[in-house]
């Protein structure tokens, strides 16, 4: 486990600017946390550091956006609205088993749909230090996983 603490938005799609060159495809990022805590934010950061050019927005309407024209394509998904069961319908072993790195927000409503290995980033808002602070919590589950957190953990220091 690794934990950083930033306090701008440029910060925290830095993180994710630095984690993307150790991403491979089926990589499976899930960003948890409060709203307004900066997944999307990071998520951006992930994208430009993939090399995708495209604005990357919350996929909260439309459950799964997908990025293509970097490194690997993006698989951005916010499943905030399965809160009532339904991830087994959107085919996710078909985007874990397939050539990008998914990127999941609100990860605890498709638990049990969830591969053995993955990288958990919660977001902390920490309003009582200033409006943009946010601690990021990095938690690999797997050796692959306990390697990338290593060299983001490298980068910082």
């Amino acid at each position: 486990m690794f934990e950083v603490t930033v306090t701008t938005p440029e910060a925290t799609m830095a993180l994710g600017q630095q984690l993307a060159p150790w991403l491979q495809p089926r990589d499976v990022i899930l960003l948890d946390g409060d709203l307004g805590a900066g997944k999307t934010t990071f998520t951006k950061g992930l994208a430009a550091g993939l090399g995708i050019k495209r604005n990357v927005k919350s996929p909260t309407f439309t459950i799964i956006r997908e990025y293509q024209g970097g490194r690997i394509p993006l698989y951005h998904m916010d499943v905030y609205r399965l809160e009532e069961g339904g991830g087994d319908e959107l085919g996710l072993d078909e985007y874990f088993n397939g050539d990008g790195v998914n990127v999941i927000e609100w990860s605890t409503f498709i638990a049990d749909e969830l591969p053995a290995d993955y990288l958990r980033v919660v977001f902390k808002r920490d309003d009582d230090a200033g409006e943009n602070q946010r601690t990021l919590r990095f938690e690999p589950v797997g050796e692959r996983f306990s390697q990338l957190v290593q060299h983001l953990e490298d980068a910082q220091a």
